[in-house]
């Protein structure tokens, strides 16, 4: 059908606003002015936590070498890793021509500790989370199906591993709204790294809406200069006429709804709103001057650098603090295909106090019982050495087979280790957790039910944890 004069300029002054949106906040989707229409009635059941801050290390971690003890390896360093463990499971290219798959044991002492329980194994590279393990749940027989890093993160992160498709932090704001008024739902940071330089890439997908309303996306924050492009009111702007001009906008997008009856409209209202009150709220939130000294120790000398982890673990504390209901924490860095020895130190380095610190500072202000916690990558890593092996250096290829994440708080039993692999670290013979049942863990948490959050979509019911009628909750790390 063929549009008029009239709505051919009335759409292009649409999208002119969506462009200006865009100028002021980067992403146009920032948040709610007021709580959400409940498009799937909030929660399910009663929630175990309100919360969530997901600290995500991107590259995969190697288990290997932080939590997966494997003493046996030491007496068989440079053997051939058995086909029969192997049972022709694909590589990546960067070892499928080896001529060889050499064991690597670690080089890193671990140490048993007392978590209540039957004890857990954790590396020398971790002492402060040592300290911690009371309160949190490891889970070794994590696996997915991909086995590099793009559709791996876009899998963990989405349900697939295809791009397109919403985010767990957009889900859970589709799910349950806006718990604030000033702050998006949804807040993403990119931390600082000191392991390996060269590090894979982070799409705003993996923090996007997908075939949800665009107001569900996560909101990045930069670390270095203003935390949102544009805060600032421009030069002869007062907060006054911004405001007056705010009202204008709206009347006129008022109008245009009673014409066109579009949702995106009403979307656009609340993202200008939101915008302006994020002049005052970001600021507030990103100024650590009123933390106490004693917070600063908690964390580490890093939490005064704006952008590394331990300052965003603090700012994900403030963050839930105000009642955002979802903290992405990316941390990059963690693929040691070669040079393990020298980087993965420092990558420990970056993360332990700091997770260490968020955990325990939560606790002691009452948040933690309400507030889900997460660590952990996209896969694993494997026993075998990629490229060259000596006793004082190896690398480590992709592993989907097994890996391990631990979590904290929000309804989630301290002080347990749950799943086993192999003598190898290889393949799971008790207790496999597939990233689907982690995601459905993490909603059923927050009070929500993987099978019936959804979205219709192309006329079928699309939900974050896909179709496998397998997929389960984990009850057994509940409390």
């Amino acid at each position: 059908m063929l549009e008029t004069r009239r709505q051919f300029f009335g759409r292009a002054a649409v999208g002119l606003g969506g462009a200006a949106l865009t100028s002021l906040l980067g992403p146009p989707a920032l948040g709610h002015s007021s709580p959400p229409r409940r498009l799937v009635g909030g929660h399910h059941f009663a929630p175990r936590a309100k919360r969530a801050i997901y600290l995500f290390a991107a590259g995969a971690p190697s288990q290997i070498d932080t939590f997966d003890y494997k003493p046996k390896m030491d007496a068989l360093f440079d053997q051939d890793l058995p086909e029969s463990t192997r049972m022709g499971q694909r590589l990546t290219t960067m070892t499928s021509g080896q001529e060889r798959f050499p064991i690597a044991p670690s080089i890193f002492e671990f140490e048993k500790v007392d978590n209540g329980g039957d004890g857990a194994w954790v590396s020398e590279l971790l002492p402060h989370t040592k300290t911690m393990v009371k309160d949190i749940a490891i889970v070794r027989s994590m696996f997915t199906e991909a086995i590099n890093h793009d559709p791996a993160i876009t899998f963990i992160c989405t349900g697939r591993e295809q791009p397109g498709w919403p985010s767990l932090g957009s889900w859970l704001s589709y799910g349950l709204g806006s718990a604030n008024e000033n702050l998006p739902e949804f807040v993403v940071l990119n931390a600082t790294w000191t392991g390996r330089k060269e590090a894979q890439a982070l799409f705003n997908r993996l923090w996007g809406s997908g075939v949800l309303p665009s107001r569900h996306q996560g909101v990045a924050l930069r670390s270095k200069g203003d935390p949102v492009l544009f805060l600032e009111d421009p030069d002869g702007i007062s907060s006054q006429a911004r405001r007056r001009m705010l009202d204008t906008l709206g009347r006129m997008n008022e109008r245009r709804y009673t014409e066109l009856a579009h949702e995106d409209i009403h979307t656009r209202i609340a993202q200008y709103e939101m915008a302006f009150r994020m002049q005052t709220s970001i600021p507030d939130l990103t100024d650590l001057s009123d933390e106490s000294e004693s917070t600063f120790e908690l964390y580490g000398p890093d939490s005064r650098k704006p952008g590394t982890f331990a300052a965003s673990c603090l700012l994900a504390r403030r963050m839930v603090e105000r009642d955002v209901r979802f903290v992405q924490v990316f941390h990059r860095g963690w693929d040691q295909h070669a040079n393990l020895p020298t980087d993965l130190p420092n990558q420990c380095r970056d993360i332990d106090q700091g997770a260490t610190a968020l955990v325990g500072d939560l606790k002691r202000r009452g948040l933690l019982d309400d507030t889900l916690v997460i660590w952990g990558g996209e896969f694993g890593r494997t026993i075998y050495c990629q490229g060259d092996l000596t006793r004082q250096n190896y690398g480590r290829d992709h592993h989907p087979r097994c890996f391990t994440i631990w979590m904290a708080g929000g309804g989630i039993q301290g002080g347990i280790v749950h799943g086993e692999t192999d003598d190898f670290s290889y393949n799971i013979p008790r207790d496999p957790v597939h990233i689907n049942d982690l995601n459905a863990t993490i909603l059923h948490c927050l009070g929500l039910d993987h099978e019936r959050l959804t979205v219709k979509h192309q006329g079928l019911d699309v939900r974050l944890t896909g179709v496998d009628s397998s997929v389960r909750v984990l009850e057994e790390l509940l409390t």
